[in-house]
């Protein structure tokens, strides 16, 4: 196969715009061959069938887990069925297209009702164990919203005129064990993008189960893999949004300036502070093969959009977003007796971070305390402070929920920028807890009350970014 120009993802809520995906990216440039799309179901389907991403609810997957009432799964599921079929009444105007649409995807979803039955029977005998299997439904589910929603494309595009070809790899029907990268292999030597236009899946089955590694995440592990073992000179995604400076929803449309230009480092930033541009794990394929990433906004076509490039630094020192992470927990760990055992402390600190799966936000260290502020809940935070008194009973431990609010940039070495941000945020009559600067100059963090972020961001943003005139993207592509 033909390296192919370009991989893109297409997020949920571009692909519930069947028009603007068509239009805006299908269509530009002229020639629309030489492409592989990679597609995410469309727009909160993948929280119908798993749980919510934002609030946690549970959906079919979150249902069948919990197992308290049995009927509850199959009226969720019965629900997405429901869902599907208006998403089809809405894209096929023509009867037998929308019958061969709802055909498909009602076929695989009685297939998973059937199974997940089977399953719940087999389980009532004690020999078997519902947790064993419940991965394995967790990736069965999460793979009909990819499948509906590549299938329909697909669908759509040829009968516009498209050489589109679904490119199926969600294992349906396959009894084949395969990693990821045989199965991507696999379905690559199928293709010819020179004269089709491949409409993937974002769920790609594989022995391992890539949710088990990747959870939510695994669309952007598919879409990286595929550009790296196609050898494709771009990796795109296409989202509802550009990166920009800070969300708009806080500081306001008309201040946000989009990113023209910044590096992976600066990806992982914001990764840390759950606001992914990318997967992280996703980002590092694409960085080791040196394969740029440009990420567009689907709904401004003429706009460039952000390039992000392994080595990418400003020629001129600026922050290029102000961002940050609310529901964090500081827990701090003194002991006077701490002084000369620093590393044992934080190591066992540590184990336990990792025991109860907290993820790690920032740090404090000090000769008699150490504080790890954790993306987390308040139950496991209560937790590891649990485990904590009882691992040093001497020490004086303290939980508090607080938010975290960066300044981050490719280049940050700006002789003062640290006084104008505390300046910024003393204005607003907000207290710094915490502070923290690397010497990488890429990230500054301000540790506040979790009921100071919203106004941390816009006091930061207009000191910091808002007094530049960076016209229509901070270091155009």
């Amino acid at each position: 196969m033909k390296a192919p120009r370009s991989v893109e993802k297409i997020g949920g809520t571009s692909m519930s715009r069947y028009e603007a995906v068509r239009d805006n990216i299908v269509a530009r440039p002229a020639d629309p061959y030489g492409r592989i799309f990679v597609v995410s179901a469309y727009g909160g389907v993948t929280d119908r069938l798993l749980e919510a991403k934002k609030t946690g609810r549970p959906g079919v997957y979150g249902l069948f887990a919990g197992a308290r009432d049995e009927g509850c799964w199959r009226e969720a599921l019965d629900g997405v069925g429901e869902l599907f079929a208006e998403i089809n009444a809405r894209l096929f105007a023509e009867p037998g297209a929308r019958q061969r649409a709802d055909a498909f995807i009602g076929e695989r979803l009685e297939a998973a009702r059937r199974c997940l039955e089977d399953l719940e029977r087999v389980c009532q005998h004690g020999h078997f164990h519902l947790g064993a299997h419940l991965q394995t439904v967790r990736e069965m589910l999460a793979s009909l919203g990819e499948a509906h929603s590549a299938w329909n494309l697909a669908q759509l595009l040829k009968s516009e005129g498209y050489a589109a070809r679904l490119l199926d790899l969600t294992g349906w029907d396959d009894g084949r064990e395969l990693d990821l990268d045989e199965r991507l292999r696999g379905a690559l030597a199928e293709v010819d993008c020179r004269r089709e236009l491949p409409i993937a899946t974002g769920y790609a089955h594989t022995r391992e189960g890539l949710m088990a590694t990747f959870d939510r995440g695994y669309s952007e592990m598919t879409f990286s893999r595929l550009a790296v073992l196609g050898g494709a000179a771009e990796a795109v995604i296409h989202k509802e949004f550009h990166l920009s400076s800070a969300d708009p929803r806080l500081v306001g449309p008309e201040r946000a300036v989009p990113i023209g230009r910044t590096n992976y480092d600066v990806a992982d930033q914001l990764a840390n502070l759950g606001m992914e541009a990318i997967h992280p794990k996703a980002a590092k394929g694409l960085r080791q093969a040196g394969i740029p990433l440009r990420i567009r906004n689907t709904f401004e076509p003429d706009h460039e959009g952000t390039l992000v490039t392994r080595d990418y630094a400003s020629d001129r020192p600026c922050v290029e977003i102000v961002a940050g992470r609310r529901g964090v927990y500081a827990i701090e760990c003194f002991d006077q007796d701490m002084l000369g055992q620093l590393a044992r402390y934080d190591r066992e600190f540590l184990a336990l971070v990792e025991r109860f799966r907290g993820e790690i936000v920032t740090k404090d260290v000090t000769a008699n305390s150490i504080t790890h502020y954790l993306a987390t809940n308040l139950k496991t935070a209560k937790r590891i402070r649990a485990a904590l008194a009882e691992r040093f009973p001497d020490a004086r431990l303290q939980v508090r929920r607080v938010a975290v609010v960066s300044a981050i940039g490719s280049d940050m070495k700006v002789p003062g920028l640290l006084s104008q941000a505390v300046a910024a945020l003393a204005e607003a009559d907000i207290s710094i807890l915490a502070v923290h600067q690397s010497i990488r100059q890429v990230d500054m963090q301000f540790v506040v009350d979790e009921g100071d972020y919203e106004a941390a961001i816009r006091a930061l943003h207009r000191r910091l970014v808002e007094v530049h005139d960076h016209g229509r993207s901070i270091r155009a592509a």
